[in-house]
């Protein structure tokens, strides 16, 4: 039986009721770990193909006994039972990315853990800073709060009220 990790996932969704997408994608992976912290709900402007709809973004803190590669195959099983299909950066209605794998660092043709973009992306750093702000990135040697004051681009970064 291995230890049980801590890792960090973000959640996106741009397609269909994106609330209810991030709450049932929460419900799925709830189902085979343990979900810790999780962030506010950020309103936030799509990266690239800018003419998609805008995404709710969220991050999660999840104790798993998966392995990295496990933990993938079940973000891709839950994309793809949420309807997601086609490449990366095309309009989901859910994407799920292993942030952190506890201080793994991994690279292999499937899986890279640390997410290799996520120091430069706001619509990861500042959900992530609320729930994880110490948290040291295991290649950059910096904390999650510190990686969030480097990024500048938070301006499209809009904390939902939920309590509407």
């Amino acid at each position: 039986m291995t230890d049980m990790v801590t890792a960090y996932l973000s959640l996106g969704s741009n397609l269909g009721n994106r609330q209810e997408n991030l709450d049932m994608a929460l419900k799925l992976l709830s189902q085979r770990m343990r979900l810790g912290k999780i962030s506010s709900i950020y309103d936030t402007e799509p990266v690239g193909d800018i003419k998609q709809p805008r995404f709710l973004n969220l991050c999660c803190e999840v104790f798993t006994r998966l392995s990295p590669e496990g933990l993938l195959a079940l973000a891709k099983g839950i994309e793809g039972k949420m309807g997601r299909r086609g490449r990366s950066g095309e309009p989901r209605p859910i994407d799920i990315d292993i942030l952190l794998y506890g201080d793994a660092v991994i690279n292999t043709p499937d899986l890279v853990i640390p997410h290799p973009r996520m120091a430069e992306r706001a619509f990861v750093l500042v959900p992530l800073a609320e729930i994880a702000p110490s948290v040291v990135h295991p290649v950059l040697k910096k904390t999650i709060k510190e990686l969030r004051k480097a990024v500048k681009e938070v301006q499209g970064v809009l904390k939902l009220d939920t309590t509407s």
